[in-house]
């Protein structure tokens, strides 16, 4: 991955994930239940940190979600902060997300940042 060029995402029925040639391997966790594609977790390792990997995962993830006709769920803080960075893509999130201000966006990205930090997921 050098020169700007997108990761490799590939993908499960659980994850969607990015596989380094040091062996290490970000990833993003999701489910999907109810029409919904729910956004758990999101890891890039340290030494692959600031590329674009774990938003290339976004990328897919949102492609996936709007093949399948399934609404968006964020739940962990790096899935909201996608969002509010790219409000463009917003139109694929769960109704309940979709209608949030900036500011109501902002607000619930702290709240996960704070869980996640505090260690509660979900």
């Amino acid at each position: 991955m050098s020169g700007g060029e997108e990761p490799e995402v590939r993908y499960t029925s659980t994850v969607f994930y990015v596989r380094f040639p040091d062996g290490s391997k970000a990833f993003l966790r999701y489910r999907v239940e109810n029409g919904k594609m729910l956004l758990i977790e999101t890891y890039t390792p340290p030494q692959h940190r600031g590329k674009g990997v774990a938003r290339a995962m976004m990328r897919k993830a949102v492609e996936v979600a709007r093949e399948r006709g399934l609404k968006v769920v964020p739940i962990c803080s790096y899935s909201v902060y996608y969002f509010l960075k790219h409000p463009e893509e917003r139109d694929v999130l769960a109704e309940e997300y979709r209608g949030m201000s900036d500011d109501e966006l902002k607000r619930y990205y702290e709240e996960r940042l704070r869980a996640e930090r505090e260690g509660r997921k979900g």
